[in-house]
């Protein structure tokens, strides 16, 4: 491949007619693997110029007892940098790790950085729990070095077939359907959508897919002038918010891809006279702690981040141990408050 990107796992996996993970097997050794399969393999490796990072050992080794927790630093208003939904997940993790007897190392990281080769060769972890990298096309190959370094690692995010590695989520189609199955049923049919709704942040873009089948099951038509981009920011929230009014066009209803924006939006519409939820519903996506402290409360899609939490730890360590794991969607469900119109719910 003299002259073009360099080889991975997956490409010798396609040549040899088998999968990644069996590659990754063969070339560390396993006798998981048949012989005739491995020499196969390591023919293919060697006709590639594919060499295996031999540094990367104690990271699939389980020596350390640690998993290291990255995040990844996110805009706030305060100096926490962490969406509050992963601060929700942090407990559960910590939790699942002491009963493991293992540790849990918190770093945060610079998406800039090249933080999947420092952890790879630093050796302080026998597994990685990614949280938090913003534009899914910026990380996607780092994701795939991870892979072809042999660490053992799982992510929360958007979950779909052929993605490298291990990944957890929740169903964001589900959620999206039932914020906005919730917001036609209370009689809005103007309903607007805040959020990035494209395949570099994959989980906003489900979210929106389920609100579009929503609308269309109740023989509506997204308009497009009420589809706002935004990242999970108060800040681009905001924008957001001003953006959609600046536009001119009416709508009674918001459904926002995550809590930050939706409670952003709030803000803007009081502002600017707009009563929550007399003139406009609003759903936000995640039930941070702010969204029940929020005047009016927030209706929010819960994903339970305990649940979460729990099972990014459980999967790491099954594939830290070896065994067979498979990515796993977890069910959202839909916490109604005043927001979306309801005045005689509590908070």
């Amino acid at each position: 491949m003299s002259g073009q990107r360099r080889a991975t796992s997956f490409d010798i996996a396609h040549l040899a007619g088998v999968s990644q993970p069996t590659v990754s097997r063969a070339l560390r050794g396993s006798t998981t693997v048949s012989a005739a399969t491995r020499q196969r393999i390591e023919t293919i490796a060697r006709e590639l110029n594919y060499s295996v990072d031999r540094s990367a050992s104690n990271l699939r080794s389980g020596a350390t007892r640690t998993l290291a927790l990255l995040l990844f630093r996110d805009p706030t208003p305060n100096d926490t940098l962490i969406n509050p939904f992963f601060l929700a997940m942090l407990g559960s993790m910590m939790e699942t790790c002491a009963k493991a007897g293992y540790d849990l190392l918190v770093s945060f990281q610079q998406m800039s950085g090249d933080w999947y080769r420092d952890y790879e060769g630093s050796h302080r972890a026998d597994g990685l729990i990614l949280l938090g990298y913003g534009d899914y096309a910026d990380y996607h190959h780092r994701l795939i070095d991870l892979v072809d370094q042999g660490t053992h690692f799982v992510r929360w995010g958007h979950v779909t077939p052929g993605q490298p590695g291990l990944t957890l989520g929740c169903d964001n189609v589900a959620g999206g359907q039932a914020a906005t199955a919730h917001l036609i049923e209370r009689g809005r049919r103007r309903i607007a959508f805040l959020g990035d709704a494209t395949d570099h942040y994959p989980e906003f873009h489900d979210r929106y897919g389920g609100y579009a089948q929503a609308m269309a099951a109740a023989g509506l038509s997204p308009d497009p002038a009420l589809q706002v981009s935004s990242i999970s920011t108060e800040e681009d929230g905001v924008r957001a918010a001003r953006e959609l009014l600046d536009r001119g066009v009416a709508f009674d209803g918001i459904v926002a891809a995550s809590d930050l924006i939706a409670l952003a939006a709030m803000r803007v519409l009081a502002g600017a006279g707009i009563t929550v939820p007399a003139d406009v519903a609003i759903v936000g996506f995640d039930d941070i702690p702010a969204a029940s402290l929020a005047n009016p409360p927030l209706t929010t899609v819960v994903q339970d981040a305990g649940t979460a939490g729990r099972r990014l730890v459980e999967l790491l360590l099954a594939r830290i141990k070896g065994d067979t794991v498979a990515n796993l969607v977890l069910p959202t469900r839909l916490t109604v408050r005043r927001s979306s119109g309801d005045i005689n719910d509590a908070a």
